[in-house]
């Protein structure tokens, strides 16, 4: 009873607050998602492929808000172009229509089949998908999810006989999801999670969030013991790093976009 009397006489948390702003960039005017957030210690200025979004604390004054926009309008702008023409980033794959398919780092131009089942294919002249007659959107996402999650299965397949022997358990169980920033996490009883973007990704690049995850098995932490544990096995592992630094967020942007699905801001 005490317990339940406390909880009707806690405080609400503050709920997150969200509306836009409109800003003038140089070439155009633009609209950027504005979010007071409880859990925000400062202003954020972040872009993916649905736009830009300036994350506030709630006791910042929207006058600091546009002040800290204007002074990052250019930093604002050159991120924005990345996502209009560079990077991996492709227009979302309209059902029957000419387009690509981002597979392990690079764009294999599609073509389609209709078949008695959904699935897709991969040759030398690209990806092949096959859907019957009456299939509509919903089917080509569901598609796209059960190839990129095989061909992650079949990349860990081939990958891990190879760094089984010098661990002290093997995973308990591979889950493979979309994430909002993480590429992995292994949990404490020994299951993995791994960021479905990273069939987009370089081979090498996804062998080495699995060997990261991998050496959490024998280091839970990131301390100067676990990165040796991944030097020993990956010694490449900076490049690595620093390519999905540098390209995870189209990479993830992409997939979303693929998929057609939302994460957690």
């Amino acid at each position: 009873m005490a317990n339940l009397f406390r909880r009707l006489i806690a405080p609400v948390a503050p709920a997150i607050q969200r509306d836009t702003v409109r800003l003038r960039l140089d070439d155009a005017e633009i609209e950027v998602l504005r979010v007071r957030d409880p859990r925000a210690r400062r202003l954020k200025l972040s872009v993916d492929e649905r736009g830009a979004r300036l994350t506030m604390p709630l006791r910042a004054s929207l006058a600091s808000g546009e002040r800290f926009l204007q002074a990052n309008r250019q930093w604002l702008q050159q991120q924005l172009a990345r996502f209009d023409g560079d990077g991996l980033m492709a227009p979302p794959l309209a059902l029957r229509e000419t387009g690509v398919l981002p597979l392990r780092g690079a764009l294999l131009p599609v073509r389609w089949q209709e078949g008695r089942f959904t699935r897709i294919e991969v040759d030398a002249e690209g990806a092949c998908i096959q859907l019957p007659a009456r299939a509509g959107d919903a089917s080509l996402r569901r598609v796209l999810r059960e190839f990129y999650e095989a061909q992650m299965r079949a990349d860990v397949g081939r990958w891990l006989p190879a760094y089984l022997p010098g661990l002290s358990r093997a995973p308990a169980r591979l889950r493979l999801k979309v994430m909002s920033s993480q590429w992995g996490s292994l949990a404490p009883d020994g299951s993995m999670a791994l960021d479905l973007a990273l069939a987009l990704a370089r081979p090498s690049a996804f062998e080495y969030v699995l060997v990261h995850e991998l050496c959490h098995l024998l280091q839970a932490n990131h301390s100067p013991a676990f990165w040796a544990e991944v030097e020993a096995r990956f010694p490449h592992w900076r490049q690595e790093r620093d390519y999905l630094r540098e390209e995870g967020r189209m990479l993830k942007a992409t997939l979303r976009q693929m998929l057609q699905v939302q994460v957690p801001a």
